[in-house]
């Protein structure tokens, strides 16, 4: 029964953060031996399948020498010795960076014991000792010396108290190693049989930790029992492994119960095992590093606890109270409002949480107002007075209660449906009347001056105005612009602020409207919010906001000054918050609760100093889709690179050796050469480059915890050679081929542009040929066309010609025949008549004829005279008349003969051509 209230009274407290690593976090077996810590902080764990090396950052195992298990591992200056089975040695770094191993026990002079396991080394005054169950080998550092002390009983542990080494034969009790000898030191009964598991420094005395009895200590000569609050505990568990860590408090590892610790009185401080966050029970191995941290190898895992954190964690594995909404302090009693219900119990106790009758269901909120505690629930409000909570109101969905200034005997509370008061009558409060006029639910709402401001996520911000005795209110505005999901509103110092993702506002009463805070919005940015929820603190006066990466709080200003805005690197997957019901209370002046979805954790801010830390670059290896991941890539970190052209795909890992669950690095690095601005800050611990181009680099890596950066930047300078192609000699050559190229190509296009001009004068000149031959013909066209204007024209001379003799000879012929007609005596006009009839007879017009005929038609005449040389000069002239295309009767006159004798000279005519009866004479002519 005692075992059970001790075991209770250790589950009811809060925690120190645990982080648990499974197997397949480190790629490696389960069951881990032993843990050591080198200088840089970095830590070794002996497992089942070799040594495994953590930095903070990266896992690498680098498997065991002959294949068995590592039971043993210990850092001593830039070595990690090891022992395994028939096996000791040490591992150590080469110039890569990568862990090279030595052996130390080929070098024995004496052959082992069959079946022969190292488990225990420990590093004193030049020497490191290796323990296994029948023998202890001693190796001198400096000397490289191995000497041996044999035991014929087993020898389950050794120990190392100040500058001794303490050993256990079972069944003759404890030794020392006293110049190289085993020394018979105690030899008690009590602890005799039963096998020691450390042995710690007490004063000038020892104390002797057994695996089943508990604590014994050494009184001068003799052994007593050490008595202590957990022997109960102790009596009813099996204990693998012990540590003393350095502020003297005691580390009990069990074989199926997890860690125990105890102050160094012996009182239980804490009582770890799965059901409080360990991934098993088994401890085989304990370790406190230089932070602090208390490492565990387990069974199955490894963990480490961060003991000095300021964080402690109740993580409610047994859901004893769920998610928590609320939390307060009043009276002495810690309450909380979860999912559940409320819970409660007094503050300092180790006691567990109780329920409070009456309240199952959902908790919205604990407010504290003139000394009562009211409770907002889903099945209405209630008054809280220690364990007991009396219904005040059963209106459903009770969000908030709050105060109304000037009125000490009423309250408003917001519900799912509006807004209610809540009046004080016999110092005892109900619920007096609903607000009407506003149906919308009030989850965040705040009197401020006459006016009571409610905030929808989803419709906006109300400003109601109230009627003076509350019954009843009017909506004076809407703001719908700032509306949000999980946004929230608040009174704070004398202002009335609201936030949302795009900051915190401040309510400007001139305007009538929400003004961005410049300080406030610090709290967090659009990228990082997650919630506009923001919580007072009534006792410190601190502001809380919450954002995906931090938890923030402001602290008011003195006179005259702006307010300190602070920020709490504890991001929202590691506080495990319910998003828009964020919660925080204080504890005291420096500590606060914070809800999380099981259980909440405390942070003491005044706890928070970042201690200095530097970044390392841990590898540097040669990388490729092709290229195998080995170690035969990797890169000598203490020389400045000198790489191929074919080497330029590169991954770099680095670290910084931070232990802290809540709080990780996170990284940033610059490829001066190429990238010279620094990437964003990230979580992970490696990068690759690939494809670089040739050229020189240096890359940098810096880090950051918090709000603090890393005390340097760790760089590797490296180049990448240019391809044979691109050497100084083919850049010289190049440049002698560029030159005689250019020569060529110059030459080139001398002859290509004579050829081209002299192409291009060969045209111009085919061109003005083909142009002058042009010319040439439109001159001739214009001469053609002259000439035929000429032929026209003598045509039309020749016709007018014709047509005058036609008609001289007609007025003659006429002139003549009215003389002959007229007159009587005939003798009188016949000198008249004679001169007509010379001029009728005359060949002048005949030659004036022939001439306009010869301008005009000139070929035919000497065609007619080739074709017809037997024609006569009238049959000429009759067929130049027939040209014309002159009737017979137009013909006469020229001929001074009637229309009848033309026809027959017509026919005349036709003999001599020989025309046939068919054969048109004027046809025939008109061809020639």
């Amino acid at each position: 029964m005692s075992y059970f209230i001790v075991c209770q009274g250790a589950y009811s407290q809060e925690i120190p953060p645990i982080q648990n690593f499974s197997p397949a976090e480190y790629g490696s077996e389960s069951q881990n031996w032993a843990i050591s810590q080198g200088e840089d902080k970095t830590m070794f764990i002996a497992n089942n399948n070799g040594l495994l090396k953590f930095n903070g950052a990266l896992w690498t195992l680098y498997p065991s020498p002959n294949g068995s298990i590592i039971r043993s591992v210990k850092v001593v200056g830039e070595r990690a010795y090891i022992g395994c089975y028939m096996e000791f040695g040490y591992w150590e770094s080469s110039e890569t960076g990568a862990l090279e191993y030595t052996s130390l026990s080929r070098e024995l002079k004496q052959q082992m014991l069959e079946d022969e396991e190292f488990w225990s080394i420990i590093e004193l005054e030049g020497y490191v000792v290796f323990q296994s169950h029948s023998r202890i080998y001693i190796h001198g550092l400096d000397d490289n010396s191995l000497n041996v002390i044999k035991s014929d009983s087993f020898l389950p542990k050794m120990f190392q108290v100040g500058t001794t080494i303490y050993f256990q034969k079972v069944g003759e009790g404890i030794f020392k190693i006293e110049n190289g000898r085993a020394v018979l030191v105690y030899a008690e009964e009590s602890i005799m049989d039963d096998e020691i598991i450390n042995i710690f420094p007490i004063g000038r005395e020892l104390l002797i930790l057994t695996k089943n009895k508990g604590f014994f200590q050494t009184q001068n000569q003799s052994i007593a029992k050490w008595n202590t609050e957990a022997d109960d505990l102790l009596s009813q568990i099996s204990l693998y492994s012990g540590l003393q860590l350095r502020d003297g408090d005691l580390a009990l590892g069990t074989i199926s119960h997890g860690l125990v610790l105890l102050d160094q009185a012996g009182e239980l401080v804490d009582h770890i095992d799965q059901v409080k966050g360990l991934q098993n029970n088994t401890v085989l191995a304990l370790y406190e590093d230089i932070d602090g941290n208390i490492w565990l190898g387990l069974d199955v895992g490894i963990s480490f606890i961060n003991r000095g954190s300021p964080f402690r964690i109740y993580p409610d594995k047994k859901g004893l109270v769920g998610s928590v909404y609320a939390s307060a302090i009043k009276g002495g009693y810690l309450y909380l409002g979860t999912n559940q219900g409320l819970f409660y119990k007094e503050q300092d106790s180790r006691s567990d949480f109780q329920f409070v009758e009456g309240t199952h269901g959902q908790v919205w909120s604990l407010e504290e107002i003139d000394g009562n505690l009211f409770c907002g629930h889903h099945t209405g409000t209630f008054l809280v007075e220690n364990d007991q909570a009396n219904r005040i109101s059963d209106i459903q969905g009770t969000w908030k209660v709050g105060k109304i200034p000037g009125q000490t005997d009423l309250l408003l509370q917001g519900n799912y449906d509006g807004l209610y008061v809540l009046q004080r009558n016999n110092n005892s409060w109900q619920l007096r009347n609903r607000l009407g006029g506003f149906d919308h639910s009030a989850r965040y709402f705040e009197v401020f001056k006459e006016d009571i401001f409610v905030n929808h996520e989803y419709k906006g911000v109300f400003r109601l105005r109230p009627d003076a005795n509350y019954s009843g209110i009017t909506i004076q505005d809407v703001d719908t612009l700032i509306k949000d999901s999980n946004s929230g509103i608040l009174k704070y110092g004398g202002d009335l602020l609201y936030a949302y993702k795009k900051g915190i506002l401040k309510y400007n009463w001139d305007k009538n409207k929400f003004d961005k805070d410049s300080v406030l919005s610090r709290l967090y940015s659009e990228d990082e919010y997650v919630s506009g929820k923001m919580v007072l603190d009534q006792r410190n006066g601190h502001l809380w906001t919450f954002s995906n990466s931090s938890v923030g709080f402001v602290l008011r200003g003195g006179v005259g000054s702006s307010p300190s805005v602070k920020q709490i690197p504890l991001t929202e997957d590691m506080r495990n918050g319910i998003i828009g019901y964020e919660s925080a209370t204080a504890l005291d002046d420096h500590t606060y609760l914070f809800g999380a979805r099981s259980g909440y954790l405390t942070v003491d801010i005044e706890n928070f100093e970042e201690e200095e830390f530097f970044v390392s670059i841990e590898t540097i290896r040669q990388a490729g889709k092709n290229l195998p991941v080995t170690d035969e890539n990797l890169v000598d970190q203490n020389t400045e690179g000198d790489f191929l052209p074919s080497e330029n795909n590169l991954e770099f890992t680095y670290f910084v050796p931070s232990y802290n669950k809540y709080i990780k690095p996170q990284y940033q690095y610059q490829l001066e050469g190429i990238y010279p601005n620094w990437s964003d800050l990230t979580g992970n611990s490696s990068v690759a480059f690939e494809n670089l181009p040739p050229g020189s680099y240096i890359f940098n890596v810096r880090a950051k915890i918090g709000e603090r950066s890393s005390e340097n930047i760790a760089s590797y300078g490296f180049t990448i050679a240019r391809p044979w192609y691109r050497s100084n000699l083919f850049l010289i050559i190049y440049l002698f081929a560029f030159i005689l190229g250019s020569i060529a190509i110059h030459n080139a296009y001398r002859r290509y542009y004579h050829r081209r001009q002299q192409k291009l004068i060969e045209k111009n000149q085919r061109e003005m040929a083909l142009a002058k031959a042009q010319n040439e013909k439109e001159i001739i066209k214009l001469k053609n066309q002259q000439l035929k204007e000429d032929f026209k024209n003598k045509s039309n001379e020749l016709a007018a010609s014709t047509m005058s003799i036609i008609k001289k000879n007609e007025l003659l012929s006429k002139v003549k025949e009215q003389l002959v007609a007229s007159v009587d005596n005939k003798d009188s006009v016949q000198s008249i008549i004679g001169i007509i009839d010379k001029s009728l007879k005359q060949n002048d017009d005949w030659e004036l004829f022939k001439e306009a005929f010869n301008n005009a038609d000139r070929k035919f005449l000497k065609k007619l005279k080739n074709a017809h040389p037997n024609l006569s000069p009238n049959d000429i002239r009759l067929c130049a008349y027939l040209r014309l295309n002159l009737s017979s009767k137009e013909i006469a006159p020229m001929f001074n003969i009637s229309p009848r004798s033309v026809e027959i000279k017509r026919y005349r005519l036709r003999k001599k051509m020989n025309l046939t009866h068919d054969d048109n004479l004027v046809d025939y002519i008109l061809k020639l």
